[in-house]
């Protein structure tokens, strides 16, 4: 379930991006999304085996912040790539 939260949110990400000021013009508009969705799973998983519980406000909040970020600084790593 805490994973159907994490696509939703990645989802809203993708849609924000180009407001955001990213250039998914160059890498495509399906590309911000599914790099905070990677990011937003794996950091869900290393937190959870790092033993915080689903229940607890520390996971939600270190996940919410991480994908944004991560999303902004993949998409302009590889906008950077794709244009050089």
């Amino acid at each position: 379930m805490e994973l159907a939260f994490i696509l939703v949110y990645a989802a809203i990400l993708g849609l924000v991006a180009p407001y955001l000021g990213l250039n998914t013009k160059v890498i495509g508009s399906l590309v911000p999304g599914a790099i905070s969705l990677v990011a937003g799973a794996l950091a869900w998983a290393v937190l959870t085996w790092c033993g915080m519980h689903y229940d607890q406000g520390w996971i939600w909040i270190i996940v919410m912040l991480a994908m944004p970020a991560a999303m902004v600084i993949f998409v302009r790593f590889l906008s950077n790539k794709r244009a050089a």
